[in-house]
């Protein structure tokens, strides 16, 4: 067949529909038109332009008014993918980095509404009605927690070491062993975020095996602290040796020195999952002896994204003096949902029932089981020949780069397709509305009861019937 001309293809051409034929049509399907979508409307027409001017472009492959406007129209209708939407946590991954991390309960933004919606004292003395302390009661409720004399808060962990270390480090140096210098998502490195602070970093031991005599022999008049660093997403096992916090504060405190530890995702909780009875809290990293602990807010606490610095009262006065602490300070809605999740705490008998983090880390095999039989029975038995599902057990992850040698038994729902194609089937989940993300393990995909929560159920259980369909 003869391929079209230039006459054909601006024939063609002049079949596109204008701008204000597709706001026309957009308005009579009940969809947003004109300015606030006239971005994605041009960027669809040029594409099908593109198409058009294409040398290997056939007649029958040009088209028609109606299927650009209906075209225009479907990709409107959903959300784009990169949009802040929910999506439904099958991995069994509690902390999830890649969606969110932690997830707040319900009741603590409805707590919060008040003070999100009127002024409030945050930064405001009501005694002397004069400015105060930025953060309400968080620093107070921080401290009591951890038993710590004093307490602040910045917007993330990295932030709160960049502070640490240069309002009580910069232009001496700080001991760090070689083990510890860690890279974490996103090529975020420990030795960057010790030059950016000003300070001098000493690196001490081998990768494995770093002891306190290496601590020790680094020591020099112009050190000011020794550093221990939280790992975060890998393990070492084998031939390994490092200091414990008391030997390195006992030392440090021998030598007229700081210590500092970057606990990473640090946590209040007694957890009688039996993966993670022996993790210990922060109130006991306290007693162990470093003037300064930092940690995360939105990982194991299952609370807001934030930088948490508990320790002694005069390291953390000059942190809070610093420049840098106006920068990387928080947000209203973020010290008030902080708050929130921290008040939560003080009754810790009843947290499990109050803070998603907790509850979804306790979860055993037992307490999934109820949630399995009921979106069992929502699915029904799969049709012969095509998509089926069956229980087993498994081994999920806490996440969010804490604990990584920790696996906790699990109950997933494991799919079986007879394409045998896992990354297939599991895109076609992540296209559900809502996405559904699943773990795939050996070319299978799992759908984790960890991370499921009961209003998760007739989702799964339409994207999964649809599947079978054919969907």
């Amino acid at each position: 067949m003869k391929k079209p001309g230039k006459s054909s293809n601006s024939e063609a051409m002049r079949r596109l529909p204008s701008i204000s034929e597709v706001d026309r049509y957009l308005a009579a399907q009940g969809l947003p038109h004109g300015k606030p979508v006239r971005g994605q409307v041009q960027l669809v027409l040029a594409r099908y332009r593109e198409q058009l001017r294409a040398p290997d472009n056939g007649e029958r492959a040009l088209p028609g008014r109606e299927a650009v406007l209906a075209g225009i129209a479907s990709g409107l209708s959903r959300p784009p993918g990169n949009q802040l939407r929910p999506v439904i946590n099958a991995t069994g991954v509690v902390v999830h980095t890649n969606l969110g991390r932690a997830v707040l309960a319900p009741g603590i933004i409805e707590a919060a509404r008040p003070l999100l919606e009127a002024y409030t004292n945050l930064e405001f003395d009501l005694d002397s009605g004069k400015r105060g302390n930025r953060g309400g009661r968080v620093p107070e409720l921080l401290a009591e927690l951890a038993g710590a004399q004093a307490a602040l808060v910045v917007n993330n962990n990295a932030a709160a070491v960049l502070l640490m270390l240069s309002a009580l480090a910069a232009g001496k140096e700080v001991i760090v062993s070689r083990g510890e210098l860690v890279e974490i998502g996103g090529a975020f490195r420990v030795p960057d975020i010790m030059r950016q602070s000003g300070v001098r970093l000493v690196e001490v031991g081998a990768t494995n095996r770093t002891r306190l005599s290496d601590y020790a022999e680094a020591i020099t008049e112009d050190t000011v602290g020794l550093l221990k660093v939280h790992r975060s997403n890998f393990t070492m096992i084998g031939f390994v040796e490092e200091a414990s916090v008391p030997e390195m504060a006992g030392l440090a405190r021998e030598k007229g020195l700081a210590m500092w530890h970057d606990l990473g995702s640090g946590n209040f909780y007694r957890f009688s999952q039996p993966a993670l009875r022996n993790l210990s809290t922060v109130d006991q990293e306290v007693r162990a002896g470093a003037d300064v602990l930092t940690l995360s807010g939105d990982k194991i606490l299952g609370s807001v994204q934030a930088g948490i610095v508990v320790g002694k009262t005069e390291p953390l006065a000059k942190m809070r003096k610093h420049p840098l602490y106006r920068s990387l300070r928080m947000d209203k809605v973020c010290v008030a949902l902080l708050e929130q999740s921290l008040l939560d705490y003080l009754s810790i008998d009843t947290l499990r029932e109050r803070n998603p983090v907790i509850d979804c880390m306790e979860r055993t095999v037992a307490d999934m089981e109820p949630m399995a039989k009921r979106l069992l029975k929502k699915l029904g038995k799969p049709a012969a020949g095509g998509l089926s599902w069956s229980l087993q057990r498994d081994h999920s992850l806490v996440g969010g780069g804490a604990l990584p040698e920790v696996r906790m038994e699990t109950l997933c729902l494991a799919l079986h397709d007879p394409s045998g194609d896992g990354e297939a089937l599991a895109a076609r989940l992540r296209r559900h509305d809502p996405p559904v993300i699943a773990r795939i393990q050996e070319g299978r995909v799992l759908l984790d009861f960890r991370t499921l929560f009961e209003a998760d159920l007739p989702h799964v259980a339409t994207a999964l019937r649809a599947l079978a369909d054919g969907g």
